[in-house]
């Protein structure tokens, strides 16, 4: 895919590994719309700011009418609650699932015609190495991101005849402000970014962005026994 000649949509790009997204597009010449609930804290020279929640079918809608030449779109925008399942408030536990998977598939409801009438393109859904393994103390995050992935297989074989190609990204820990918290070792999200944009320029279907990631996928043919160990 030439993405010189392509024009991006990032959601969540005010910070973060939206942020680094939006550059490493712009880097190769693309276009970039830096989506973000607030416009005005998106700071990155080049882009083009726009209100977007993915949570408010209206903003989505005026986001798609305010562009038109949309031809890549990345779905990175997320939340993380830390909401366990058994034990947590139901409304954080709703917000994970209305923003990773009823969030993303309104955005792609809302730009899959646009991608289509330009030709075609790319969607890319920032997923997580959580879609194929759980943490309790975060089972909400982890479920929905599981559902994201179940909706990016389904979306991939629909969208094919289209003309779009639809990518995960799995990864594992990044240095960003969601994961300040977690003592663990963590990716740069500029080195993310640029194996995400180099997996959309292959048109890739699955991009595994670093070794939590592989070893991850590589584990789910070993069954519940080896996901979980702690099993008796």
């Amino acid at each position: 895919m030439d993405l010189s000649t392509s024009t991006a949509l990032v959601t969540g790009a005010n910070r973060g590994l939206g942020r680094a997204l939006a550059a490493e597009l712009l880097s190769r010449g693309a276009t970039v719309y830096a989506g973000a609930r607030d416009p005005d804290q998106v700071d990155l020279p080049g882009a083009k700011p726009i209100a977007l929640d993915i949570t408010d079918p209206a903003s989505i809608a005026a986001a798609a009418e305010a562009t038109g030449d949309v031809t890549i779109l990345i779905n990175n925008a997320g939340s993380s609650t830390g909401a366990d399942l058994l034990a947590a408030d139901l409304d954080d536990i709703r917000l994970e699932m209305d923003t990773h998977y009823y969030g993303t598939l309104s955005v792609v409801r809302g730009f899959a015609p646009q991608i289509t009438a330009n030709g075609g393109g790319a969607i890319l859904n920032i997923l997580s190495v959580l879609s194929w393994f759980s943490f309790p103390q975060s089972g909400a995050y982890s479920a929905a991101k599981a559902a994201e992935w179940s909706l990016t297989n389904a979306l991939r074989v629909q969208l094919a005849e289209q003309g779009i190609r639809v990518a995960g990204l799995h990864v594992g820990y990044m240095d960003t402000d969601m994961t300040r918290a977690v003592d663990a070792a963590k990716s740069d999200p500029a080195d993310i970014a640029r194996t995400a944009v180099d997996g959309i320029a292959a048109g890739a279907y699955e991009i595994l962005a670093d070794d939590t990631s592989r070893q991850a996928q590589a584990a789910l043919a070993g069954g519940v026994s080896v996901l979980y160990p702690q099993l008796p």
